[in-house]
């Protein structure tokens, strides 16, 4: 080998003065971040204490109510009249229905397109 090359492959001081200042930029840029984590926490409004946690109502928990609901009919048009426009047709309520048995998909279907089952054969 040559000087030259010999002098080119040597440790450099400066590329080691370069990795420390990297490296100090980086703990910099940690430190940093915890201060301006810190004053965000700081101005965040206080936790709840314990007692200004909500709390059941008077009354116990809320208990799911299961009911069947009928829709309305669609009103028929009279023989020979035209079709009704979407804007001529009011919303559709529902009503509890007198039925309490649940409705049922037909055996053999799993009651969705695509849904796996075998369909209605």
């Amino acid at each position: 080998m040559s000087t030259v090359s010999m002098q080119m492959a040597a440790p450099s001081g400066l590329l080691s003065l370069g990795l420390f200042v990297v490296a100090v930029a980086v703990l910099a840029l940690l430190a940093g971040g915890f201060w301006l984590g810190s004053r965000v926490k700081y101005h965040e409004p206080p936790r709840p204490r314990p007692e200004e946690q909500p709390h059941l109502p008077p009354g116990g928990a809320v208990r799911e109510v299961r009911q069947n609901r009928e829709s309305e009919e669609v009103p028929r048009t009279p023989e020979g009249g035209r079709p009704l426009t979407p804007y001529e047709l009011s919303n559709q309520q529902t009503r509890p229905s007198e039925s309490k048995d649940r409705p049922r998909w037909s055996k053999g279907s799993s009651g969705s397109f695509g849904g796996g089952g075998l369909g209605a054969h």
